[in-house]
């Protein structure tokens, strides 16, 4: 075999580095804690899913590097904004569908609009009776999403029975503990849990045996405070924009010779 003829040499893909890329426009972005992404994930439709963003902030939600959404508010839940934040979105939307005072039938056609919608999957909350689970996992085809706060094995086993297919782990700082405690008695169930917002912690989840983190952002006054004193450091405020970059020398040379065409056709005045 000549030397033009070699087989090429064949890289692991492990070794190779993730290439990034950002523009100056969004090199702002909200960044999750890299803890987040050492979960194992969970494939939903197709896609895996390891860091949840818990917002309903459409700016935040537009401008991070989450797998996936957790929209889930303390008020009733209403179509009108599930459907905006997943039109927004470009990332998957876990969708709150009630449980505590929305409950029911209501729930369940929550759940069905949200699955019209083009949600990922439904999340109903702790105090969600077994009836109003049974009837949510019955009339959807995207995974059902059940907050737990302990690890109650009888409480567990019939949240699966009655249709769960992920449990979300809020137990506070207690939550590494509650998740490996569930994984004892249920090592197959799929786990998302709040991680906390260190990278510390979150890993103390992860080897909890969480298959997924949910992290809380940092707020719009924070983001803004950071900001603002950074502008104020400065006496000017340079700008971030793309004509901030420097132009390459074969683009100046194609500037320069259109500009001679143009002189020498007569338009700039008469050519030197």
């Amino acid at each position: 075999m000549s030397e033009s003829q070699q087989p090429p040499t064949i890289v692991e893909p492990r070794t190779l580095r993730t290439p990034e890329l950002d523009g100056n426009l969004r090199s702002h972005s909200v960044r999750l804690p890299k803890a987040a992404q050492e979960a194992s994930g969970i494939r939903i439709l197709g896609r895996v899913i390891r860091s949840i963003v818990y917002t309903t902030d459409l700016a935040i939600i537009r401008n991070c590097d989450a797998d996936a959404v957790l929209a889930v508010y303390p008020f009733t839940p209403q179509q009108i904004i599930s459907k905006a934040i997943m039109e927004a979105s470009a990332i998957p939307v876990l969708v709150g569908v009630g449980g505590g005072t929305t409950a029911g039938p209501r729930s369940a056609m929550l759940a069905q609009d949200a699955e019209g919608d083009g949600a990922y999957g439904v999340v109903l909350n702790a105090p969600a009776s077994y009836t109003t689970l049974e009837m949510v996992s019955r009339v959807i085809d995207i995974p059902v999403i059940v907050t737990v706060v302990d690890a109650s094995e009888e409480v567990i086993a019939n949240r699966i029975a009655a249709g769960a297919s992920i449990l979300n782990v809020a137990a506070g700082s207690a939550t590494a503990q509650v998740v490996a405690d569930i994984r004892k008695g249920f090592p197959d169930v799929p786990l998302i849990a709040t991680g906390g917002s260190t990278n510390q912690s979150i890993r103390a989840t992860v080897e909890a045996g969480a298959n997924a983190i949910v992290c809380t952002p940092p707020t719009n006054k924070e983001l803004f405070s950071k900001m603002m004193d950074n502008y104020r450091e400065s006496s000017e405020v340079k700008s971030t924009t793309l004509s901030g970059r420097s132009i390459s020398e074969a683009s100046l040379r194609e500037i320069e010779g259109r500009l001679r065409d143009i002189r020498n056709a007569g338009f700039l005045g008469s050519a030197k």
